[in-house]
């Protein structure tokens, strides 16, 4: 008698499928049990097992709607009329235009005044003179005056009265002084016009004019003495 291996995969499988019925059979009796003596229990399990799952409904949109064809363009309308300005008709002016042509401009000449008596090349008209004053004619620097100032004393020394040390720089030169006089003929101030090379000499000429000098006063046109003014050139030679 041979040994041959025996089939058990039937035996397993029944005995697997009776274990499983006697399971189900305890867990179906156990939920009896507790339902019949805790029902709040069994609900509130129910209702945590039910919470754990959550389902999402999502609705799906709407079916897109066909667009619309466009409308075809319509076509260009005719070109307007040219706009063309209204006229207008100005009214007559109240002030009637002058017909005749204005007068012309005062006459043009060549002479050198206008509207004046005598004309000339002159800057002023009245007396003449060579003079630098007004009224009557003369050749010295007041006006009105009918005497001039007239020296009459004093004396000034070209040699002896000036430094020798200079002499050469003043040779042949000269100094021009004015001499303001009073109404008394006393000199009373002096101040040089023209001077010289030498400055020195022109100072003491100065000097010496207001202390050797006595003049005799001009005279205005009522015969009173007033003050005046004297010139007075002083020469080198040697």
């Amino acid at each position: 008698m041979g040994d041959e291996p025996a089939d058990l995969s039937t035996a397993r499988s029944t005995r697997l499928g009776v274990v499983v019925l006697v399971v189900v059979l305890h867990v179906a009796a156990l939920l009896g049990l507790i339902r019949a003596f805790a029902p709040d229990f069994t609900a509130q399990v129910t209702r945590t097992v039910l919470s754990t799952f959550s389902v999402t409904v999502v609705t799906p949109p709407p079916a897109p709607q066909p667009s619309k064809e466009p409308e075809p363009a319509g076509a260009a309308a005719e070109a307007g009329k040219k706009a063309v300005a209204r006229e207008v008709k100005a009214d007559k002016p109240k002030v009637d235009i002058a017909k005749t042509p204005a007068p012309k401009a005062a006459s043009t000449g060549s002479a050198n005044s206008s509207g004046a008596k005598d004309a000339g090349a002159g800057t002023g008209a009245g007396g003449q003179g060579s003079g630098t004053g007004s009224g009557t004619g003369g050749t010295g620097t007041g006006g009105g005056l009918t005497r001039k100032v007239e020296k009459i004393a004093g004396e000034i020394n070209s040699a002896k009265d000036y430094p020798r040390d200079t002499r050469d720089l003043r040779k042949d030169d000269y100094v021009i002084i004015a001499i303001t006089v009073s109404a008394e003929g006393k000199p009373t101030a002096c101040r040089i016009h023209r001077p010289s090379k030498d400055a020195q000499a022109n100072a003491i000429t100065c000097t010496l004019a207001l202390q050797r000098f006595r003049f005799k006063p001009a005279t205005d046109a009522q015969g009173n003495p007033v003050a005046s003014t004297y010139g007075w050139r002083q020469r080198w030679y040697d």
